[in-house]
């Protein structure tokens, strides 16, 4: 079986692609990595390092699965860019779930860097 390590992980959307995620996820050490692009979602590992955030962004037609592998962070969300009611705390085994048209951050609040995969 052939392993493939988060350095060694290209684009290949639309065609078909099979990866350990939790693995690549931990091993990564970009702040983001497109990993797969199709047609209709998307891939992306991303290592955020302490103090760090994904960056506030809402994207209108698509809802948005996150999944921490590592970390700890503070995720906040609402339905518009000054107005984040929603907020969690999250760490290792989290998924966060993003409604299309919601704007949305996490940031990290731990010690080490948080590592996230999103789709």
């Amino acid at each position: 079986m052939m392993i493939i390590r988060a350095d060694e992980i290209n684009d290949t959307g639309p065609k078909p692609q099979a990866f350990d995620i939790e693995r690549a996820t931990r091993d990564n050490k970009n702040y983001r990595t497109v990993a797969w692009s199709g047609r209709y979602l998307q891939v992306t590992l991303m290592s955020i390092p302490v103090g760090g955030d994904i960056g506030l962004e809402m994207h209108p037609e698509t809802d948005q699965f996150l999944r921490l592998d590592a970390g700890h962070g503070r995720v906040q969300m609402g339905t518009a860019k000054h107005r984040l009611p929603f907020e969690q705390t999250v760490s290792n085994g989290w998924c966060v779930l993003v409604p299309a048209g919601t704007w949305h951050n996490i940031t990290n609040i731990g010690t080490v860097p948080m590592h996230v995969y999103a789709i």
